[in-house]
């Protein structure tokens, strides 16, 4: 999905429908991220998805 693509999708849904993840590092995070993502290292992502609803679209930036 490209980015404008995402974007009308998250305007389309209602908030708290899909999951919104970051997988940068935590400073590239604090720095700017889009509200409501959650994060979630990359490098952290195996050991870490148990932290995600599998039952919601997943949108990974």
């Amino acid at each position: 999905m490209e980015p404008d693509e995402a974007k009308a999708y998250m305007n389309q849904q209602k908030e708290g429908s899909y999951t919104l993840l970051d997988v940068r590092q935590p400073g590239e995070y604090e720095t700017a991220h889009i509200a409501g993502a959650k994060l979630i290292p990359l490098s952290e992502l195996p050991d870490r998805t148990g932290e995600l609803d599998q039952g919601k679209p997943l949108i990974t930036y």
